[in-house]
């Protein structure tokens, strides 16, 4: 699109046009739309702005102009607003320069025209008129300081001038008496030139005290004006929450798209609105509520004697006996889960530590490291450890595990609509561990592992290995005596902004129970790390989930909402629904991702009245919500040990026995941990130029064979392989075996040498 050409300024008229501003030393000089009006310069982001956000205003009263070479001028008010601003050509620039010139001369001279001022602290009445008494005491009083020493010039240039005259008749020289008058012409210009001085003066007096009642006025007319405004705008305001606290008498919950429930494709879901742009211009602004879809209300107790009914448009989806009987079989598992609790603790558990060296205080300068990583993939910028937290992205993957025992309760449910519940508790549980989480982990070597073996306290197993390092990813494989496995590879996407830092990670999570046969798949949501460059630091999660259960059709959508301020909604919130393949809703999920999850079961649904957005609303009659998952609390003295949970204390806690591969053996990220930041980074550098000189070597190797036409695998993962997904069509990599029968053997020698200096 052309830039609109900006006419040549008359006095009067508004000027307007785009000029480019300095932002940062991040963006420099961005593009912007300035419009110069009645003597105050604004400039938007687009034109289309003009209507409703304007992002800054100058008042050219009060501003200087500075001219620094052909085309770049300054605008500042000698305070906090400075504007460097360029014009596209030195034309255009002094066009630019001679209306904002002529725009100054007439605001000077229209506040100098008049006394009001916009900036003026508002008074009470009563105040208004001691103000202007004690002016006009004070003006009256220098006036007549004034009038004294207007007698006094009088009276002394009436002795100077008898004295004068007095010379002049005295026999003098020619010369001397000349002199003599012209002292004397000088001493009356001077008198009446005073009193023509202190005339001005009572004037001026005489001028104040007439328009002082107007004046008074004028100003108690304005601030009546402004209590009214402010009055009806304070009713406004709480006829507004009265009308929004009626209507979110109900919890509003998201819905899927018509018709989504019933298609479940071979992903696991999609990220949809949650996911980030890569436009480098993108901001994050407070995010705006979406239209509410679903509404929850309390069931009526009257609805449970009802069965099979379809009373008003309602269809019933539970008779009271059933959820009787549900009752009965949730009491049934939670007794038994109590007794095997208790049984477990007479079994004799390994010791782990519940502490790590606290986090020492060193400074760094930010600036120097972040200038040269704008636009950048963040695994390709060389960090020092200061960004850091000492444990391995393949260790921070395996904290997924942190709330394995929804997944215990999940494989004991007969109820496939239940079990999906669990699964989503345990999807949202795995972020609770990111909420004060700032710290980078470290990026895995390619082919190291970490292991983590709770068969005795957990009843699980875990492997991770680094299976590609650029782009990184890492493949995961769990699997559990208590009947589930989880399997997963993630990729992470992530860009540096500047302000902010966006974190995508791509790939499916596979969660399978071997009693039902029921296989669920889905992907994680977006991570952004906010004020990368100033202020505190903090994370949030946003986008859709979406949990399908491959063998029944089951569904649950779940929605993580963006943070907002202009919410009233509690922060981090996630909400969600359960249906079954025929898209009829069975339960209802609602919570935060760093607190805890609770369910409802959904008793009726009734369809409601098209909503702002001509999308029909459904209100939910639920039971009262049950906890599905709480967070557990963190240890004592957490915030010296980067917010560790209990587990992610224990991951990097030395273990005999382990592959020479596994990331507790990694020096650099051990020396972090002990605090020894300095040696961390030289050896961080180490580890990482021997991976690339090992990858360039590998590389080199792989040259003769491809070009005799041979191809040739870079590299492959020693304990997973790459195969096609049957559920998702994707080429992911998958367990092959072997890790825990080589432990057993201690026969590391198929293991790449990763952390040595050789």
């Amino acid at each position: 699109m052309s830039e609109p050409k900006t006419a040549s300024p008359t006095p009067g008229d508004m000027y307007k046009g785009w000029l480019f501003k300095w932002t940062n030393y991040i963006k420099g000089y961005q593009r912007r739309w300035f419009v110069l009006s009645n003597g105050l310069l604004s400039y938007y982001r687009t034109q289309a702005e003009m209507g409703h956000t304007c992002r800054g205003t100058i008042n050219l009263a009060t501003a200087n102009i500075t001219v620094e070479d052909t085309c770049n001028f300054i605008i500042s008010n000698g305070g906090t607003q400075t504007y460097h601003l360029k014009a596209s050509s030195e034309v255009e620039r002094q066009r630019w320069i001679t209306a904002l010139e002529l725009a100054k001369a007439k605001a000077v001279k229209m506040q100098a025209e008049s006394d009001d001022s916009s900036d003026e602290a508002p008074v009470s009445s009563q105040g208004d008129k001691s103000e202007f008494q004690s002016i006009l005491r004070t003006l009256t009083c220098k006036v007549e300081d004034l009038s004294t020493c207007h007698d006094l010039i009088g009276k002394h240039g009436a002795a100077l001038q008898r004295s004068l005259s007095e010379l002049e008749s005295l026999k003098l020289p020619p010369e001397s008496g000349d002199k003599i008058r012209q002292v004397n012409e000088r001493a009356t210009l001077f008198r009446i030139t005073s009193n023509a001085m202190i005339n001005a003066c009572r004037d001026f007096l005489s001028l104040a005290q007439t328009h002082s009642k107007k004046w008074q006025k004028s100003l108690q007319y304005e601030r009546d004006q402004r209590i009214r405004l402010e009055e009806t705008l304070e009713q406004l305001a709480k006829q507004h929450n009265n009308l929004e606290r009626a209507f979110r008498g109900a919890t509003v919950l998201p819905a899927s798209s018509p018709g989504s429930a019933g298609s479940s494709k071979g992903s696991g879901g999609g990220h949809g609105k949650g996911d980030l742009s890569d436009d480098d211009e993108n901001e994050f602004f407070d995010a705006i509520e979406d239209a509410p879809e679903f509404i929850t209300v309390p069931a009526d107790p009257k609805y449970h004697k009802r069965t099979g009914s379809n009373v008003s448009g309602i269809s019933s989806e539970m008779g009271l006996e059933d959820h009787l009987r549900e009752e009965q079989q949730q009491q049934q598992q939670q007794q038994a889960a109590n007794q095997e609790s208790a049984s477990k603790e007479l079994i004799p558990r390994k010791k782990r530590r519940n502490r790590i060296p606290d986090k020492p205080n060193y400074s760094l300068n930010l600036w120097s490291i972040m200038k040269n990583c704008i636009g950048k993939e963040l695994s390709k910028i060389p960090m020092p450890v200061n960004f850091n937290e000492p444990i391995s992205m393949l260790q921070r993957l395996t904290e997924d595990l942190e709330y394995s025992e929804l997944l215990d309760r999940a494989a004991k449910c007969e109820s496939s609509l239940e079990q999906l519940c669990y699964v989503a508790a345990f999807t949202v549980s795995s972020y609770s561990t990111t909420v004060f989480r700032t710290g980078k982990p470290f990026n895995p070597l390619l082919g190291e592992t970490f292991e983590l073996d709770r068969l005795e306290e957990s009843g699980y197993r875990s492997l991770c290995e680094q299976v590609s390092h650029h782009p990184p990813a890492a493949a995961h494989h769990a699997e559990s005596k208590r009947g589930w496995t989880l399997r997963q590879e993630i990729a992470i996407a992530s860009k540096f902004r500047g302000k902010y830092l966006s974190i995508m990670p791509l790939g499916s999570i596979h969660c399978l129970f071997a009693n039902s046969g029921n296989h669920y798949t889905w992907k994680k949501v977006n991570t952004t790390v906010h004020n990368i460059i100033v202020g505190k630091l903090w994370i949030d999660q946003s986008g859709e989930i979406d949990i399908i259960n491959n063998k029944t059709g089951d569904k649950c959508h779940l929605k993580f909402a963006p943070y907002s301020y202009f919410s009233r909604d509690v922060a981090r919130k996630v909400t969600g629904v359960v249906t079954d393949s025929s898209g009829k809703a069975h339960f209802i999920l609602s919570g935060t991702w760093d607190e805890k999850m609770d369910y409802s079961r959904v008793m009726q649904s009734t369809r409601g009245e098209n909503g702002a957005e001509g999308r029909q609303k459904t209100v939910y009659q639920t039971l009262r919500a049950k906890d599905l998952w709480r967070r557990n609390p963190l240890p004592e003295n957490a915030e010296n040990m980067y917010y560790f949970s209990n587990l992610a204390l224990s991951l990097n806690e030395e273990e005999e026995g382990v592959a020479p591969t596994d990331s507790r053996l990694r020096p650099d990220q051990r020396m972090m941990e002990n605090g020894h930041w300095d040696e961390a980074n030289s050896e961080k550098q180490r580890l990482e130029e021997k991976q690339r000189a090992v990858r360039r070597k590998r590389e080199s190797e792989a040259v003769k064979p491809e070009e005799e036409g041979a191809h040739v695998d870079t590299y492959k993962a020693l304990w997973f392989e790459r195969k096609e997904d049957p559920v998702t069509g994707e080429v992911t990599n998958v367990y092959r075996g072997g890790y825990w029968e080589a432990k057993e053997k201690q026969d590391w020698s198929a293991c790449p040498d990763v952390f040595s200096a050789s």
